[in-house]
């Protein structure tokens, strides 16, 4: 018989630097979740992505056992790690921070792709190009899948 599920936690955190400290010890301390237990395997299972934030999602049981599951670092920080620069730009309709190529565009889109909800590369290239737009990061040149 399965486990009955109690509640999700979704929380951001970064390879291989999971402490019980804020924001991981009171998220899972307040469901009553064993935050060395998560904080152990949750590193063991981040040691070859050290540094980049991962978004995590913990299931959580009646019995307080739980599951995670470990996705892919937000399109946000792999455009700002593309360009080099610390943060997106305060009003990205006027002041630009950078710019990335369509071939960096499509290595997160084809990163990113098991996250995201379309089916083709194209449309992943463009929701990654919108949101470094919406950044005030540019992208360089004309959309590959254009003819």
């Amino acid at each position: 018989m399965a486990k009955e599920v109690e509640t999700f936690i979704k929380l951001q955190i970064k390879g291989g630097a999971a402490n019980p400290s804020p924001p991981v010890g009171p998220a899972l301390g307040a469901k009553g979740v064993n935050i060395m237990e998560f904080c152990k395997q949750f590193n063991a299972r981040t040691q070859e992505k050290a540094g980049k934030v991962l978004p995590v999602v913990i299931t959580v049981y009646k019995d307080k056992s739980f599951e995670f599951v470990i996705k892919t670092p937000p399109a946000a920080v792999q455009l700002l790690d593309a360009t080099k620069v610390k943060s997106g730009s305060a009003e990205p309709n006027r002041v630009k921070i950078g710019s990335v190529s369509w071939e960096q565009v499509q290595t997160i889109a084809e990163d990113k792709m098991a996250d995201l909800n379309c089916f083709t590369l194209d449309s992943a290239m463009r929701m990654i190009a919108g949101t470094a737009r919406s950044m005030g990061i540019t992208v360089d040149g004309e959309f590959p899948g254009n003819n």
